[in-house]
């Protein structure tokens, strides 16, 4: 059974599998006011690596939510007249229907609101500030109240996206984090909402009285309580950082991050599969033609190919007649990608020893405990 490890004052996952999740939008966050000494924050940001700078954390329920638009499809999402409404889709995994509702973020612009859709620049923005996180020097994390802050400015992560060849400028990051911190996401699972918040909550500019004024003013904000509640457990894995911003295609970024936590036993003598339809619950496959939605997997693969993280793949039709109803992918790992897991399952076995070794006890994620008490 898979072990997570929860501070002594944090209540369990519930046995649905979901903390108490919704956002009280009228009550905002107070900011730590110092740094909170933590265990757990200590190993988030300890990693098996020649280079930290390559490397950065992810946590896989966080990233499974679909949350961004491909960019091609953002004009499509807007009416003639008037505003665009939420967007929602349905997508069903291991046996579970779940349910996303995406309310766009209204962003002032020349006295008129404008709408907008997460997209690719703020999925580039969230890695680049989970990666600030990750380096610790710029984090806060309250493992009592299960939340987690991170401290940025304009300008570092203009330097941070510039660095890994992701360049926007100041003012579209200024303009992403808008987004990020005014959009709203819906998560249900079987009709049940089990979390609902922005992916950056509680904004605050710190120091200034002019709002994302100053490029180079440290801002902070909080991130959703599935990255806090990870930090907790452990239950997030390394993975190479770089290689994930060197990818161009959104859906490439997605399959690598699924690879990283479903692949985990990669090696020379085994392979990973997996189905066209599967892919569709990621929502980067919106075109009119099936068609074109499998070319766009294909290009996927092709570039995980080419980034060293796939040594090769292959596809397989699945047909009623002449239709295509499906598309099986087999991938094969790199040698690279197969070193990167090994570092990655070696460092959660050091963290749990870790925090044994702490006195911190590591139960079942779903315990029943109330209190979890040091050994």
């Amino acid at each position: 059974m898979k072990r997570t490890l929860n501070n002594r004052r944090v209540k369990p996952v519930p046995a649905d599998g979901a903390v108490k999740l919704t956002q009280n939008k009228d009550s905002p966050k107070p900011v730590p006011a110092q740094p909170i000494k933590s265990l757990q924050f200590d190993l988030f940001g300890e990693f098996i690596t020649n280079n930290k700078g390559d490397v950065s954390n992810t946590v896989e329920i966080w990233e499974r939510i679909p949350k961004y638009f491909p960019a091609r499809t953002l004009e499509k999402l807007r009416p003639e007249k008037g505003q665009p409404d939420p967007y929602e889709w349905e997508y069903i995994e291991q046996g579970h229907k779940y349910t996303v509702v995406i309310q766009p973020a209204l962003v002032k612009e020349n006295g008129n609101y404008k709408a907008y859709f997460p997209s690719v620049t703020e999925e580039l923005i969230e890695e680049a500030l989970k990666k600030i996180l990750s380096d610790q020097q710029y984090g806060i994390h309250d493992p009592e109240n299960v939340e987690t802050w991170v401290r940025f400015s304009l300008s570092m992560l203009y330097r941070e996206l510039k660095d890994r060849g992701c360049t926007r400028s100041r003012a579209e990051i200024k303009h992403a984090i808008e987004v990020m911190n005014k959009c709203n996401v819906a998560f249900l699972k079987e009709g049940k909402e089990i979390w609902s918040g922005a992916i950056l909550q509680d904004l605050v500019t710190v120091g200034r009285e002019d709002y994302l004024a100053d490029t180079d003013a440290h801002h902070i904000a909080r991130l959703p309580v599935f990255i806090s509640h990870a930090i907790n457990c452990l239950d997030y894995r390394q993975f190479n950082y770089t290689r994930l911003m060197n990818c161009n295609s959104p859906l490439s970024r997605w399959i690598y991050k699924q690879l990283i936590h479903r692949f985990k036993q990669a090696n020379l003598f085994n392979d990973y599969h997996f189905m066209f339809g599967d892919l569709k619950g990621c929502g980067l496959l919106q075109q009119t033609r099936e068609s074109d939605n499998r070319r766009t997997a294909l290009e996927a693969l092709d570039e995980l190919v080419s980034r060293g993280i796939l040594a090769r793949y292959t596809s397989l039709e699945r047909k009623e007649g002449r239709k295509i109803v499906n598309v099986k992918y087999t991938v094969y790992p790199s040698s690279d990608f197969i070193k990167e897991q090994k570092a990655a399952g070696k460092r959660v076995t050091d963290n749990e020893a870790k925090a044994l070794n702490e006195g911190l006890q590591i139960v079942d994620k779903l315990g029943e405990s109330s209190r979890l008490k040091p050994q």
